[in-house]
């Protein structure tokens, strides 16, 4: 058995142990965090030997372990290799071990014996075609009876699912299913961040904004062994309900875009239609007077969701991993043409604007009743000012937005 091993670039609280028959150059990782889970461990192994034996091809297995019992011990000595790590969190396993990760392709889950990893056959073949994210379905497969509490199957699970799914046109059937699949370089570009649970769904909307071809495998969900006390009850009563409430916090900062372009033209859109017809004055349809009131409400809707807008395409710059948004933002918004137009909004708002100032100067600075008939292009002369200048920062920005983030990263390096 091979003595601990240390490899460069890692945190120093972060050791290699490496099997005797240990396996080069594989084409897939086994991905698996573990803690306190010598009860199952060696049959989990088993499975994934079997699994690499069905599929046909050169794999490793890559334990990320932070127990205090005899988990290492038994995942080494069954061929397993084992990145020793402080408890940091989940989603946090899985970034410490991105360097250690030789295979092209990444099978990952849980290493309690509940997903059955004698199917990792599956997911390859899907990753072979083509596909570069691959999800397991337990609905799609089959679910042990009492392998999912009815809170969960019933209830949180499909709700999430469909959350998700409305917000980003996408058809998953369960977002929460722990096995899948991804390609090393798009697991090295996700540049994951979540520490805990929520890293399920940060990288469930990643391969939504990376379009990255996706793909889901039915497959078979077991019920805990005797004995063994799930992560999530070991938490309390509360951990299901703080596991849902990250999930859904994840979707809500990665569907920015969702909250705010959509809502905001929907606001635009209103707003312009109660300010351009009164630009000359009331007017009535029906027996509904539109007038002031009515224009200064089409000012602040038209000015929160054309903020909304510009904030919706900058949110999108930031998951624009193939940079197709920067694309159309440069052809919607070249740089010089669009301060033309910021410069044009202006003086038109300078135009609509200075027939009420006179007024208010001719009058010794006292606005004369007379004048009501200027106030409305004012209003409108106004929120193209305010325009103006939410269309001017938001064009630098557009353009600065691209330098400050690397959305395209290289891959690290694998780690022997």
């Amino acid at each position: 058995m091979n003595a601990p091993h240390t490899a460069p670039l890692t945190d120093p609280q972060v050791k290699l142990l490496i099997p005797a028959d240990d396996v080069e150059s594989p084409e897939l990782t086994i991905l698996v965090p573990a803690m306190n889970e010598q009860l199952t461990i060696g049959r989990f192994l088993e499975w994934c030997h079997e699994g690499i034996r069905m599929a046909g091809c050169r794999a490793e297995i890559l334990i990320v372990d932070s127990s205090s019992d005899q988990t290492p011990q038994i995942a080494q000595a069954a061929g397993a290799r084992v990145l020793c790590t402080p408890k940091r969190g989940l989603g946090r396993a899985y970034i410490d071990a991105m360097p250690y990760v030789r295979g092209q392709y990444i099978v990952m889950g849980d290493a309690d014996c509940t997903y059955d990893f004698r199917q990792v056959g599956l997911f390859l073949e899907q990753m072979r075609a083509g596909h570069g994210f691959v999800m397991g379905s337990r609905f799609k497969g089959t679910i042990e009876d009492g392998a999912m509490p009815a809170l969960h199957r019933y209830f949180g699970t499909p709700l999430t699912t469909f959350i998700l799914n409305f917000m980003f046109g996408s058809h998953f059937s369960d977002i929460h299913c722990g096995m899948r699949g991804i390609s090393r370089d798009a697991l090295m570009r996700m540049q994951l961040q979540s520490q805990s649970w929520e890293y399920a769904s940060e990288m469930v909307l990643k391969s939504v904004h990376m379009n990255l071809g996706i793909a889901e495998v039915p497959i078979n969900f077991f019920k805990d062994q005797e004995g063994r006390l799930s992560h999530m009850k070991r938490g309390g009563w509360l951990e299901p309900w703080r596991a849902g409430w990250q999930n859904l916090r994840a979707m809500f900062v990665y569907g920015a875009d969702f909250f705010l372009a959509k809502p905001g033209l929907l606001a635009l859109v209103l707003g312009l239609l109660l300010i351009v017809p009164l630009v000359f004055g009331p007017m009535r349809v029906g027996a509904l007077e539109l007038s002031l009131n009515w224009m200064l409400l089409g000012t602040t809707l038209a000015t929160v969701g054309l903020g909304f807008c510009y904030a919706g395409a900058l949110a999108r710059l930031l998951f624009d991993y193939d940079a197709a948004q920067r694309r159309k933002l440069e052809y919607w918004f070249p740089y010089d043409r669009t301060m033309v137009i910021v410069g044009l909004m202006l003086l038109a708002a300078i135009c609509l604007a200075l027939p009420l100032a006179v007024s208010y100067v001719r009058a010794d600075y006292v606005l004369p009743s007379t004048a009501i008939a200027v106030v409305y292009p004012a209003v409108a002369g106004l929120w193209l000012t305010i325009a103006a200048a939410q269309t001017f920062t938001f064009l630098l920005l557009s353009k600065a937005v691209p330098l400050m983030i690397q959305p395209n990263v290289r891959p690290m390096r694998a780690l022997p």
